[in-house]
């Protein structure tokens, strides 16, 4: 066999969807073939290569050393090649096609990305949205995405980072509760209070940062709130606040429509919470792709107008 044949562009798009999924069985759903089919097709390719790809159990797989370099270079090559498409197809945005992955968080996925997908879909019919929700969201490093929409700037430098929107977080409680407990009217007031819990990523339950501007000084003071109910799922924490059951800080976003209403009051409102700006964050090498960049403006235009 010539060392032409070892290396197809089939293998290069089968092994980065397998490493993907995760699994042999979810990639076997994914590309519509048996998993026995999956365990076939890596076989040809390792014995073609004469190397392991990957470690496989009954439960997990795992890239070997040479699978990592062969996924790195899969990856690579396959979105130059989608690059090259669209240039020679002189992509204008007037449609586009391909797979985009896009992950964000629970709440804000569900009630504001997962919408903006729909309309985005419906101006480019060719194109495959995959929406991966999820309380704290992996790494651009893991490559389980093309896309993400996160609260507050990454830390990260090597990946590109967009402003959407502008966002605070706003301690806020429903009428009842704030009748039967009353007004507190100065942070350390919260700690007698029952607060709802949340947890974002690695902070500790109930550390509220608040400051507060005096001339040209800030106050800044950090307050470790209790309360009966914590959780992870931002929607139900604003669902327990909405039911009396205590002061809640959560973006304001999320809480927008229940302020408007008076379902929700804000709490100690001369008093400033961290920022939590909207951002989307993607890999450098997506930059020049098309459906990255046209599904970036169009989150951009659409969360403008909606914070309008």
């Amino acid at each position: 066999m010539s060392s032409t044949s070892l290396i197809s562009p089939a293998d290069l798009g089968f092994f980065s969807s397998l490493c993907s999924a995760g699994s042999l069985s979810a990639a076997a759903r994914e590309l519509g073939i048996s998993t026995a089919g999956v365990s076939k097709h890596l076989s040809q390719m390792e014995a073609r290569l004469g190397t392991p790809l990957l470690n496989r159990t009954t439960r997990r797989m795992s890239l070997t050393q040479e699978g990592e370099l062969y996924l790195e270079h899969a990856r690579r090559i396959l979105s130059a090649i989608e690059d090259l498409q669209e240039l020679l197809g002189g992509a204008t945005g007037a449609s586009v096609s391909g797979l985009l992955r896009v992950n964000a968080t629970l709440g804000f996925g569900r009630i504001h990305i997962a919408p903006l997908i729909s309309t985005f879909v419906r101006r480019h019919p060719g194109l495959e949205v995959q929406l991966q929700l999820s309380v704290n969201p992996p790494a651009l490093t893991e490559d389980a995405f093309d896309v993400g929409v996160r609260f507050g700037a990454p830390p990260d430098s090597r990946v590109i980072a967009r402003r959407l929107a502008a966002n605070r977080r706003v301690l806020c409680a429903s009428p009842a509760y704030l009748k039967a407990h009353g007004v507190p009217k100065a942070p350390g007031e919260l700690t007698r209070h029952a607060c709802i819990g949340i947890r974002q990523g690695e902070e500790a339950y109930g550390l509220w940062r608040l400051s507060l501007k005096r001339g040209k000084k800030t106050e800044t003071e950090a307050v470790k709130t209790r309360g009966a109910l914590t959780t992870n799922d931002g929607e139900i924490a604003v669902n327990w606040a909405l039911d009396g059951h205590g002061i809640l800080m959560r973006a304001e976003w999320d809480v927008a429509r229940y302020l408007a209403s008076g379902r929700l009051v804000q709490v100690l409102p001369e008093w400033e919470t961290p920022d939590a700006d909207i951002y989307a964050v993607y890999p450098q090498r997506y930059q020049g792709v098309a459906r990255v960049r046209l599904f970036v403006e169009h989150l951009a235009r659409s969360l403008e107008q909606a914070g309008r």
